[in-house]
């Protein structure tokens, strides 16, 4: 494992000084050194997990270094982090093997200076990793959740002030879980029960959705590189969440439907297929150069019906006006319900948050006049934040009165209210998301 602790040095390196997009970089990584099986896991394990975790490990750091962390070297803040990581949360990894291996790392990469010091730091906590005093869970609980989840304290506390302290601990929890791959399938080429027989017989464990119609989930890890159902088009990778905003938009055979924010392309793939490759899907996105994800994505699952265009959300095209039977705004937002998937986002500056929903708004308004009288507007976001979800769509219909929230009922008893419907994942076992139907009078 010495190799791929130091490619995954390399790798947390270029994410902290670059910034460099974890899933981006561990792809390119897994590529360009051909990390397989084992030692894949390993490598991919350890990297998101390090980056997931990094609050909760600087604070050990503190604990028991006595020396504030900006004075500490990047790269030995990196081993110090992985070497941590692995001593308490990896429980595979002998303690002793860690220290070691995170000390020959210094030694490797000109840090020998270093070495002792990376070494009295690990040891210290393999002695007292029971016995790390966290923050007051009552006393200081915006700070014990920040601490022992790994969040910033500002998400921390908006949370709680938005949902309680209970239903905060169990949503970071949850999101600190990597969920189950799900699938879409397509029925232009098979169906559901064929895909699990497929995967059953690569002796993979999947089984329905528990909402979506087209939905099997993989009960176990399995890299997407083994699926040739996948390179055949005959599934896509998406969440359930993702597929049930497709089915709420409730598209038809025939119709013509504008998804205003489409790349990477998922939702208007399932747009397509949910009405049976007939009539038209137009698909916008504000950078041009992501729709060839669409066009690929498109041609490779045997959909005709997408047509793309580079075009800026919040402005309204006048030639499409009321062109439209539904229309799906599935808003750029912070993301906050992907977290278990992208660890990363969790670090997102509060201001740029606190941006989002006027531009969510623009978009929302703009999209609005491309529905026909009696058609359908789905406003959807991948994040858990009342001012991203709640708040724009009750300042829509307030300012809009053409338009009146449209319930929706789906799987087990779940229910939208005013229209409008929040997923979570300690609770639905889906991605964080919110979706919101209105009708046209």
């Amino acid at each position: 494992m010495s190799d791929v602790r130091r490619i995954a040095y390399e790798s947390l390196l270029k994410c902290e000084i670059k910034q460099s997009y974890p899933n981006i970089e561990i792809d390119s990584a897994i590529e360009k050194h051909g990390i397989t099986g084992v030692d894949r896991a390993f490598y991919t394990v350890l990297v998101y997990g390090t980056i997931e975790r990094k609050i909760t490990l600087d604070y050990i750091i503190n604990c028991f270094s006595g020396r504030d962390i900006a004075k500490i070297d990047k790269e030995i803040l990196v081993i110090l982090r992985m070497g941590i990581y692995q001593i308490m949360y990896m429980g595979s990894v002998p303690d002793h093997a860690a220290c070691n291996e995170c000390v020959e790392l210094c030694k490797k990469n000109g840090k020998r200076s270093a070495a002792g010091f990376v070494n009295a730091m690990l040891r210290e906590t393999i002695r007292n990793k029971e016995g790390i005093i966290y923050p007051h869970k009552e006393k200081e609980a915006v700070k014990y959740l920040s601490v022992v989840y790994s969040y910033p304290e500002w998400l921390c506390e908006m949370w709680f002030a938005d949902y309680g302290f209970e239903r905060a601990e169990k949503m970071l929890s949850a999101l600190n879980i990597s969920p189950d791959m799900t699938l879409r399938v397509n029925p232009l080429k098979t169906d559901r029960n064929s895909v699990i027989s497929y995967l059953e017989n690569k002796e993979i464990k999947a089984d329905s959705g528990l909402y979506a119609k087209n939905a099997v989930r993989l009960l176990q890890s399995c890299p997407v590189s083994a699926l040739d159902i996948l390179q055949d088009g005959h599934v896509f990778v998406q969440d359930e969440a993702s597929q049930l905003c497709a089915e709420i938009l409730g598209a038809e055979s025939g119709e013509t439907v504008i998804d205003t924010c489409s790349c990477p392309g998922g939702k208007s793939f399932s747009i397509a297929l949910n009405m049976q490759n007939k009539g038209k899907v137009y698909s916008f996105d504000l950078h041009g150069n992501k729709l060839s994800l669409v066009e690929k994505g498109a041609k490779r699952l045997g959909v005709e019906i997408i047509e793309t265009k580079e075009h800026d959300g919040s402005t309204f095209v006048e030639v499409m006006k009321e062109s439209a039977d539904r229309v799906l705004v599935d808003a750029p937002c912070s993301g906050l319900g992907v977290i278990a998937k992208k660890p990363d986002l969790r670090y997102k500056e509060k201001s740029a948050i606190e941006r989002l929903p006027d531009i969510q708004y623009k978009i929302l308004n703009a999209s609005s006049n491309y529905v026909k009288k009696g058609g359908v507007l789905v406003y959807s976001t991948c994040t858990i934040n009342i001012r991203e979800n709640e708040k724009v769509v009750e300042r829509f219909l307030a300012e809009h009165k053409e338009f009146d929230a449209f319930d929706f009922d789906l799987e087990n008893g779940i229910k939208s209210e005013k229209g409008m419907l929040t997923l979570y994942p300690d609770i639905h076992k889906t991605d964080g998301f919110f979706i919101s139907r209105f009708i046209k009078k």
